[in-house]
């Protein structure tokens, strides 16, 4: 293998490939270096292993950020129908399933990853395997790679290493040190799309329970957003997709060491003028001979109506139709509010991203390029965009990486 090349980028997962493709397409030569044994490995984990590669649904509203439309310049170059058209030239025949979520028609994660994996072979990319690299600098108008396996030149450089979720995968922030050493600033890196840990001992009495919820987040007792679905409890926290989208936002509130928690709503599909007079009904007209427990059979799981009563102050052995209207009130205060106090997350090796990374107003959003450093280019997780769940931080992977990866090849004939 040679030593030079036109573009070389840093990192082989979803966006490093796929920027190595764009650059390759463009005439450029281009090699990949990987500090893993081989490419694509985060891409395997995405969708429960079906791999959900983009959304239909697709906006700004999407997709967080210290700056969200930084984003539109990147997807106006290469979006959701470039991705599927793409994807279905490489071979991916793309299923739409619930909420706009795209997944292979394989229903297999590898096929993805094989598919640009192919094409990286078919433009002649090459990927160059547990390459160790000690720096990265510029000499006059290459860059230079000092690695491990020796010493790699190249005209332009991309950096695609991800950010710290998912360690085992390759993403272990190691590309920041050489972000850094280029003179950009990387905003604070948080878990993002990652579980919450509560304080609240009667989690553990309701561990399991899945439950479709509205759930709100507060920080510094202000509600900062909000997300329905399906709510997870786990014996020490909360979990579940509704959970995820907001996980960012409680990340950073702990970092800044403040005060979050969040509300949880159990019938989230009703006004609260609705819930008060169905279980006036439960309780009042239709609860004679039975107990408090009793009256709320058929609308709660059996886990969670002892939970609910105890924090409304309610025996479960009271007879229903003894609760006065005030402690039914009470009670429908802590269905539609139940408030669970947020101490910590699980951490980035269970997050499915990260938030923050490479300050994007040092980033030319037309191209990807470094405002600071010319030649050098980032793409996907190491900059500071972070999407929700559904696909869509691999549509920035996607998209960042081709407009990364394309300009890049154009501006190493330059050189």
């Amino acid at each position: 293998m040679g030593r030079e090349f036109d573009v070389i980028i840093v990192g082989a997962g979803a966006s490093g490939m796929m920027a190595g493709i764009s650059a390759a397409r463009s005439g450029a030569k281009v090699l990949i270096l990987e500090h893993m044994d081989s490419a694509g490995k985060k891409i395997l984990a995405t969708g429960n292993g079906k791999c959900n590669f983009t959304n239909e649904k697709q906006g700004i509203a999407y997709y967080r950020s210290n700056n969200p439309a930084f984003v539109l310049p990147v997807f106006e170059q290469f979006g959701l129908e470039d991705t599927l058209s793409l994807f279905k030239e490489l071979g991916i025949e793309p299923r739409s399933k619930r909420d706009g979520y795209y997944y292979p028609a394989s229903g297999q994660a590898s096929s993805v990853r094989e598919v640009l994996l192919m094409e990286c072979r078919r433009q002649k990319v090459r990927i160059a395997y547990n390459v160790g690299i000690r720096s990265i600098y510029k000499e006059g108008k290459y860059f230079i790679f000092d690695t491990k396996q020796g010493e790699f030149r190249g005209k332009t450089c991309i950096i695609a290493t991800g950010g710290k979720a998912a360690k085992k995968t390759g993403s272990d922030g190691s590309g920041i040190p050489y972000i850094v050493g280029f003179g950009h600033k990387v905003t604070d890196i948080v878990p993002a799309l990652v579980a919450l840990q509560g304080k609240q001992s009667f989690l553990r009495e309701i561990a399991g329970i899945r439950a479709e919820n509205r759930v709100k987040i507060y920080i510094e007792n202000e509600e900062i957003a909000e997300e329905t679905g399906e709510l997870q409890l786990t014996e020490n926290g909360v979990s579940g997709i509704p959970v995820f989208q907001l996980s960012r936002y409680a990340s950073y509130g702990l970092s800044e060491g403040k005060e979050v928690y969040v509300l949880l709503d159990f019938l989230p599909w009703q006004t609260e003028e609705e819930t008060v007079i169905m279980l006036e009904e439960r309780f009042l007209k239709y609860g004679k001979g039975k107990s408090a427990r009793e009256a709320l059979i058929g609308l709660f799981s059996e886990k969670i109506i002892g939970v609910l009563l105890k924090e409304a102050g309610i025996s479960t052995e009271t007879r229903a139709e003894v609760c006065s209207k005030e402690e039914i009130k009470k009670l429908v205060n802590v269905i539609r509010h139940l408030r669970v106090d947020i101490v910590g997350t699980k951490g980035f090796d269970a997050a499915q991203v990260t938030a923050g990374g490479v300050d994007t107003e040092e980033i030319d959003a037309a191209t990807m390029e470094s405002k600071i450093v010319s030649g050098l280019y980032f793409a996907g997780e190491v900059v500071d965009v972070d999407g929700m769940c559904g696909g869509y931080n691999l549509q920035w992977a996607w998209s960042s990486g081709w407009v990364a990866g394309k300009h890049a090849g154009e501006g190493s004939k330059q050189l």
